[in-house]
């Protein structure tokens, strides 16, 4: 009989997302903006939010001042994967 233990990982459809609200992309967007380009989290407005249902990824648009940026993040790892500046 062999004492191998077989653990099996539940596909990406049976997982429990961890950004599975709105508010929850938009705090971890604001965090990751503050952090990353030193501004107080009040400062940044949310623009707007969408969620790709296919690919799990929720987008936050935020902007402050002059700036405009797009965080893309996964929601089942619940992290920011691209942070995209917008230009006028």
């Amino acid at each position: 009989m062999s004492n191998r233990i077989h653990y099996t990982m539940p596909g990406i459809g049976l997982m429990k997302r961890r950004l599975e609200k709105e508010a929850d992309a938009v705090a971890l967007a604001v965090s990751a903006a503050a952090k990353k380009y030193g501004i107080e989290p009040s400062a940044a407005q949310t623009l707007e939010t969408k969620y790709h249902t296919e690919a799990g990824d929720w987008y936050v648009a935020l902007g402050w001042d002059d700036m405009r940026i797009i965080v893309r993040m996964d929601s089942v790892l619940a992290r920011v994967t691209e942070i995209k500046e917008i230009r006028d």
